[in-house]
């Protein structure tokens, strides 16, 4: 897998926390030198889109990054995103309110968090195909472990030219005209000199690819859990003050994000091993939020856990700007759900379908069916 894999709870969080030996700067262009020259050929604006960005970049830059980001994501502004949050879930769940079956990843979780998320960002929600194929393609480029497959970075290069130029004409629209949403905010920034331009792109792309797709792979992992463990499921639905220790068990139990990496910046030992300078090192997400030594029975499926520091968010510097976020959005989707479908249940004539993916864990489809019963 052409690189470290790095499994327990401990070594893990260590990794993530320790970004002057585990760094996050330079990762995308170690892939792309095992490349022959011919396959690296036309790379050119991959190599410059992750060169920049608060997802590709140690302290200081990191720190200066983050700074301008964290004002985005305080608790105030979001809590104001809840009605809209609500409203957009109970428009997607009308569609599919008289149907015996559907597929709940592209009735709810898909959509659900991409309207959200473009929204906040001041991007068309009309778009939002076209910026999930594109998030799709991207994030394709890493599915493999410490090596690329060359037909990836081709799809990968195609859809980041087409991104980005769809981003340039919005941030330019947005200078214009601002609004009140982040691109116009970050444009701003970026007109103070506080941002320029390459980062400005490559946060936008940062921020849509990461603020849908971890809250997608939460709910449809989440409920495919919860179906499966029909007394957990039967425990949530008596007892609504369960629903946030639910969506924590979620993310421990099935890692919307499995596999955080790092290059090591220096010699270091790790889990008794020696990681030499230059190393990549995988951290693999999934595995650690499983650790016997960290959880107490950690293959139980337990919505009323309360140690449960998990790393499904990610940990350190580096923590997942959107989590608070994806908080508003997974309880909003699946207790609404819940109270909507009392007869849901998983679809066991269509198998599950998961993605081929080993840094980002989720289903595909999630065929459920209703019983034909369903609550306005």
């Amino acid at each position: 897998m052409g690189g470290w894999l790095v499994t327990r709870y401990a070594d893990v969080a260590a990794a993530l926390r320790d970004p002057a030996r585990f760094s996050n700067a330079g990762r995308v262009h170690y892939l792309l030198d095992q490349l022959t020259p011919e396959q690296r050929a036309g790379t050119d604006l991959l190599q410059r889109h992750y060169a920049v960005g608060v997802g590709h970049a140690d302290p200081p830059e990191h720190t200066r990054l983050r700074r301008l980001l964290t004002p985005l994501f305080q608790p105030q502004r979001l809590a104001a995103l809840t009605a809209r949050v609500q409203a957009v879930v109970d428009q997607l769940l009308d569609a599919v309110a008289g149907r015996d079956a559907f597929d709940l990843v592209a009735a709810l979780a898909y959509p659900l968090p991409a309207i959200v998320v473009l929204e906040f960002l001041g991007a068309p929600p009309a778009d939002m195909d076209h910026f999930r194929r594109w998030a799709l393609d991207i994030n394709g480029l890493f599915a493999g472990g410490g090596r690329l497959r060359p037909e990836a970075v081709a799809v990968a290069q195609s859809s980041l030219v087409e991104m980005r130029a769809y981003l340039d004409d919005l941030i330019a629209e947005r200078v214009r005209n601002p609004c009140d949403d982040v691109i116009s905010l970050l444009a701003a920034d970026a007109t103070r000199d506080r941002l320029d331009m390459a980062e400005l792109v490559s946060t936008c792309v940062t921020l849509f690819v990461a603020g849908h797709e971890t809250t997608t792979n939460l709910i449809g992992n989440g409920m495919v859990a919860l179906l499966r463990h029909p007394g957990a499921l039967a425990q949530v639905r008596a007892d609504s003050g369960l629903m946030a220790p639910a969506i924590e068990e979620m993310l421990r139990y099935d890692a919307p994000v499995a596999r955080a990496w790092r290059l090591a910046r220096a010699d270091v030992e790790l889990g008794g091993r020696l990681i030499r300078q230059g190393q990549m090192v995988l951290l693999m997400l999934g595995a650690a939020n499983r650790d016997p030594d960290q959880f107490a029975d950690p293959e139980t499926f337990d919505v009323t856990r309360t140690e449960n520091r998990h790393l499904g968010f990610g940990y350190g510097i580096h923590f997942c700007l959107g989590a608070p976020l994806a908080r508003i959005e997974a309880p909003i989707a699946i207790g609404t759900l819940l109270a909507r479908f009392p007869a849901l249940a998983l679809d066991e004539s269509r198998p599950l379908r998961w993605r081929h993916d080993i840094a980002l864990r989720g289903v595909e489809t999630l065929p459920v069916t209703t019983g034909g019963i369903a609550h306005v």
